[in-house]
């Protein structure tokens, strides 16, 4: 399984964390993200890349990071075939796969310990979408013919 993630100054460090985790887990990784500590910049310019990759399927899920977690979901929801859920706990983590099939997952950095993180990113990749009900409201989500 391939996982993109991407990530502006404010998530750096948990970027680094993740991947390494992830790593050690067995996933491939390709890393969309600042890629040097105490330089400043625009979370768009991160969340951008990594966002096409999973929208083109040449990534399976992925991964991304700002102070906030809004700022980066907001930006990855901008495309189409992009679910990108904000997510701050376990329970967010599992609705957001299970109900919501979210192939993205926005992390707040500046509201997450390092303990938490990693388990939302561990449950939210161990997670299942459920299905029945859950997709045909998923189906919804696109704006059809906007005018």
């Amino acid at each position: 399984m391939k996982i993109v993630i991407g990530s502006d100054h404010t998530g750096i460090e948990y970027k680094y964390l993740i991947i390494k985790y992830l790593i050690n887990k067995g996933y491939k990784i390709q890393d969309c993200g600042l890629s040097s500590y105490g330089k400043i910049v625009d979370y768009p310019d991160f969340i951008h890349p990594t966002s096409q990759i999973v929208e083109k399927g040449k990534a399976d899920f992925g991964i991304i990071i700002c102070g906030s977690g809004n700022g980066a979901a907001m930006t990855a929801n901008k495309y189409p075939n992009i679910r990108a859920a904000l997510v701050w706990k376990e329970e967010i983590a599992v609705l957001a796969k299970k109900h919501n099939n979210a192939n993205m997952i926005s992390l707040p950095a500046r509201f997450l310990k390092k303990n938490e993180l990693l388990n939302i990113v561990k449950i939210f990749l161990q997670t299942d979408f459920e299905g029945g009900r859950h997709k045909k409201r998923i189906e919804k989500i696109p704006i059809k013919n906007p005018q």
